[in-house]
């Protein structure tokens, strides 16, 4: 085959070299001595008591004050949520008088310590020795004694969740308003009642802004139970700990012991939390990225990455134009 006249030879291969980066190496190097010299002390260092430690992570006390820690958090994060959704509404309301008494709410208690509300909720029946249903200034048709009716857990769970919901309250109005509003004016020229807007059209993609702050609180959530000790609240994983480390006068074992059933706890969480923001990101994205095990999977087996989520069916107009097209 001759060349074509006036045409120069053929352009070589373009060899690409990979760009080195010594630096990322460098950094990697540093990062492996300070986690061996992290390993070497607490391994090498007689103070942390490995043994006692080893002994005490599944004692029965621990274990059952683990459950109760997460009982308190699960109910104290359920009912803040609930309240933080209708101080959420309150703020958003029109009424005046409802937007107010929310703000004072939320002022209140976000203003003040967490500890300090449950120091007055573990006080309550010196402050209110009974408590009675009937009208104001006027005779009373039902009383009974604050102690019997408020102990010592149910009041920690009222103190956390009246704290939670001022934050939750927020969390909700912000993820509401980041909706545009032309939605909800094309839903309500539609007919479509205030209710069926909210729960059909804005809620649904307000998850997408709620979840993420909502886990980190559920998670703040755990930890905040170790301060029901101001109620005073012994039978959680920390009073629980702290007990028995006074008894054995090894506080730093006891303190690993109640940190690992933290930590334990709150990885749980986590991978929840991840697939609910998983499930509410759907409708966000064209395709889904891979979870954690196939990421591990393809990684270690070679294996080729899930295929994307196949877009719905072609809208009505797209399937006229395509079967009215040139044959």
């Amino acid at each position: 085959m001759s060349e074509t006249p006036g045409a120069g030879p053929a352009p070589e291969e373009i060899k690409a070299v990979p760009v080195r980066h010594p630096g990322r190496w460098v950094g990697v190097a540093v990062l492996a001595l300070l986690i061996a010299m992290l390993v070497n002390s607490l391994v090498n260092n007689p103070a942390y008591r490995w043994d006692t430690v080893g002994k005490y992570l599944f004692d029965q006390r621990l274990s059952q004050a683990a459950l109760v820690t997460l009982q308190l958090t699960v109910l104290s994060m359920f009912f803040g949520v609930v309240l933080g959704v209708v101080l959420a509404m309150m703020r958003l309301s029109p009424n005046p008088i409802l937007s107010s008494a929310a703000w004072v709410y939320l002022w209140v208690f976000r203003g003040t310590p967490v500890y300090t509300q449950l120091v007055f909720w573990g006080l309550i029946s010196i402050l209110y020795p009974s408590l009675g249903v009937g009208i104001p200034f006027g005779p009373e048709f039902v009383s009974f004694e604050t102690e019997t009716v408020i102990t010592f857990f149910v009041a920690a769970v009222i103190g956390l969740s009246l704290n939670e919901s001022a934050y939750m309250a927020e969390i909700v109005r912000a993820g509401i308003t980041s909706v545009e509003y032309g939605q909800s004016e094309a839903a309500s020229a539609l007919g479509m009642q205030r209710a069926q807007i909210m729960r059909r059209i804005v809620l649904p993609q307000a998850m997408r802004v709620i979840i993420p702050p909502t886990g980190n609180e559920l998670i703040s959530m755990l930890k905040t139970t170790s301060l029901v000790t101001a109620v005073p609240l012994t039978t959680e994983l920390y009073s629980k700990s702290r007990e028995i480390s006074l008894a054995l006068f090894q506080p730093i074992p006891l303190l690993i012991c109640a940190a690992i059933w933290y930590l334990a706890i709150t990885s749980i969480l986590m991978v929840g939390q991840y697939y609910i923001e998983r499930y509410y990101a759907r409708g966000s994205q064209r395709s889904l990225p891979p979870t954690p095990i196939q990421k591990l999977r393809t990684r270690l087996g070679g294996l080729k990455p899930p295929p994307a989520r196949e877009a719905g069916p072609a809208p009505l107009s797209a399937q006229r134009s395509t079967e009215g097209g040139t044959e």
